[in-house]
């Protein structure tokens, strides 16, 4: 019985894709960036619904630009994000790459970093602060790769530093999973030599799947330090997380 609801959660989410990108091909070059993000956000809730999950949102994102910082558990954390306040992400420039989905995420309006090429990281700061002054809601993942929920590893400041030149605000998104076998669910986990293909069929076998979003209060960056600031960010990040699971 679980894999034939896995297969009717898969083909549901095929759907979404192709619907997806219809609306990336067709309406997209007409519409006003806000009106893109829009459909960005109804399509990522419906995407969440098809796989199988339900979300949990909790607090608000601060009105106009701010760039948010979250930890960074799976490929689901964007879906789940994106439905709650959809925003231009940061990703790693491999999914840039990947057949059709790729070009699927930059219709998004994603930013892509080299992540090996310490000198990228200059170029994307100047896109996010572009991206910033425009009025954009902007999203990181300062951990630079995923986890498996149950900590944090170290922030990477780098990208904070487009908040701070541009005295946005920074705002902590606390993600997390859990299911019906345990409260720190592993179903939607991408790390080490998981591959997408396995990531996902755990996602839809997983068993009442829940993505919980907590947006903490945002915090202006004025003066700010980049290292403390990365550090403060991920220690709200970490106590919201250890005070959930207490």
């Amino acid at each position: 019985m679980r894999g034939l609801i896995a297969l009717w959660r898969l083909a549901a989410a095929v759907l979404q894709v192709l619907g997806g990108a219809l609306i990336c091909a067709l309406l997209f070059p007409f519409l006003k960036p806000a009106q893109r993000m829009a459909h960005v956000g109804r399509w990522s809730a419906r995407m969440l619904r098809a796989l199988g999950i339900r979300l949990e949102a909790q607090g608000a994102v601060h009105p106009g630009p701010v760039l948010l910082v979250a930890n960074h558990i799976s490929w689901v954390d964007i879906l789940a994000v994106n439905a709650v306040y959809p925003a231009r992400f940061v990703s790693k420039a491999d999914v840039k790459h990947w057949p059709f989905l790729g070009w699927l995420v930059a219709c998004g309006g994603t930013l892509f970093i080299e992540r090996e090429r310490k000198r990228d990281a200059l170029r994307v700061v100047h896109q996010i602060a572009e991206a910033l002054k425009s009025g954009d809601v902007v999203a990181v993942f300062p951990e630079g790769t995923t986890g498996d929920g149950h900590g944090l590893l170290p922030f990477h400041a780098n990208l904070l530093q487009a908040a701070i030149a541009t005295e946005s605000p920074v705002q902590p998104v606390v993600l997390s999973y859990r299911d019906a076998a345990s409260m720190v669910s592993q179903a939607a986990s991408y790390v080490g030599d998981t591959s997408l293909a396995q990531s996902l069929w755990s996602t839809v076998t997983a068993d009442k799947l829940v993505a919980r979003v907590v947006v903490e209060n945002a915090q202006g960056t004025r003066h700010a330090d980049r290292r403390a600031l990365a550090e403060h960010l991920r220690e709200a990040i970490l106590g919201r997380l250890q005070e959930d699971r207490a």
